[in-house]
């Protein structure tokens, strides 16, 4: 079964608000095998909402629509569904009068509009949404569903598990499942990494390989279809185990396995405990690493060090004249290790712009010490300043892993 999402407001299209609502129905869709080949963003204008509900019928087996059931002049989806499928406007009595008790139970006076919510196309079924005024509602064309639900995110999730998943699941054919893999990476550019798998990308359908690149990761989904989700979890193990072996250390983690939870459970496991200390990062590093629960059996704490004279000080750096160099990086990172009492010190220096200190903006140089060597790399990143600092503590959180896993990049030192 092919279903079709739209998502109606003109605040999406004007980047207002981050429309979730389709992804999060995209997502929970395909856990559920059923097909999306498009979906729909429009806005509050009802001939343009019609069209996209007529766009949407001609090419799929179901739609659904979130967004523009409220009791404002410019909730107007189910006046586009009236005009998209030929149907009159319809006023319902007796949801009207459960708008006024759910007012009333509260104390208060029931805005008219409200009764906006009480009309709905004919033939069309209200759904329940305990969670809010505005019903949801399906409506069966031509053989085809659709199903309006509010945009609000935890009324569209409500009525999107409890009532519209199931119905579909109960008028669909198909009883195929969708299984996905997420292999996350790190270190090579996404046109490497497509070179690489390029046969694997051109040569499979089921499963299929898709490149998603985020931040200063790039993250491969595997995708498989079959008649029960062992089956496809077993089509994606083999392309699964090709791509890891083509990749090697570049792959980091899976799914949900971020560097954060990959680097504390790398350090929990060795018994390492470890600490930071930051300049152009200004604490970014430390922020990730603690972020998760439970890190601090791991993380000891970190210093951010932005004036030169407190790596002297406090680091013990006997030439502070450079500070954006990988010997500067290295010493700080031994007098972390030392000064904070731990097994793993991490140190960030660099420009981040956008005015250069001793080298172009961009330039980062991270060093790393382990209870077995100390060792730098200086990277240049391109953007914003904010782009920069992301990307160096990505960077350093990933060079660390190397370090644990006893895979040195290739150093200054």
């Amino acid at each position: 079964m092919i279903v079709e999402v739209i998502a109606v407001g003109t605040e999406l299209l004007l980047g207002q608000i981050v429309n979730s609502n389709t992804s999060t129905m995209g997502a929970a869709l395909a856990e559920r095998g059923f097909d999306a080949h498009y979906q729909q963003t429009v806005g509050d204008n009802l001939g343009r909402i019609a069209a996209a509900i007529r766009i949407a019928l001609d090419r799929s087996d179901a739609v659904l629509i979130t967004g523009g059931i409220g009791p404002t002049q410019d909730d107007i989806t189910r006046d586009a569904v009236c005009a998209a499928t030929g149907r009159e406007m319809v006023f319902n009595p007796t949801y009207a009068e459960h708008l006024r008790e759910w007012w009333a139970r509260r104390g208060r006076e029931m805005p008219e509009s409200n009764l906006r919510q009480a009309s709905h196309p004919e033939g069309a079924e209200l759904l329940p949404n305990p969670r809010g005024t505005a019903p949801g509602l399906v409506v069966e064309h031509e053989g085809k569903l659709i199903f309006c639900v509010p945009g609000v995110p935890a009324e569209m999730e409500h009525l999107l598990f409890a009532e519209v998943l199931p119905r579909l699941a109960a008028a669909s054919s198909d009883e195929q499942v969708i299984a996905s893999r997420l292999i996350r990476t790190w270190g090579r550019p996404e046109s490497e990494v497509a070179e690489i798998l390029d046969d694997l990308y051109t040569g499979s359908v089921n499963p299929s390989l898709a490149f998603l690149a985020s931040n200063s990761e790039i993250k491969l989904r595997i995708t498989a279809k079959a008649a029960t989700a062992p089956e496809a979890r077993r089509l994606i193990e083999p392309m699964e185990n090709e791509v890891r072996s083509r990749l090697g250390d570049s792959v980091f983690g899976t799914d949900d396995e971020t560097i954060e939870r990959v680097l504390l459970r790398l350090l929990s496991d060795r018994e390492y405990t470890i600490g930071t200390a930051e300049s152009m990062t200004g604490g970014m590093v430390t922020a990730r690493l603690t972020d998760l629960p439970g890190s601090s059996a791991v993380v000891k704490g970190g210093l951010v060090a932005y004036d030169s004279e407190l790596k002297q000080k406090l680091l013990g750096v006997a030439d502070i004249s450079h500070v954006v160099t990988t010997e500067t990086a290295i010493a700080v990172a031994r007098g972390a290790q030392t000064l904070l009492g731990v097994d793993v010190a991490v140190s960030v220096t660099g420009s981040a712009g956008p005015e250069p200190l001793e080298k172009p903006v961009g330039t980062v140089v991270i060093g790393v010490a382990t209870p077995d060597d100390t060792r730098a790399r200086e990277l240049r990143f391109t953007g914003d300043r904010e782009r920069v600092r992301t990307y160096a503590t990505a960077a350093a959180l990933q060079l660390t892993r190397l370090a644990l896993i006893g895979k040195w990049w290739k150093a200054d030192h």
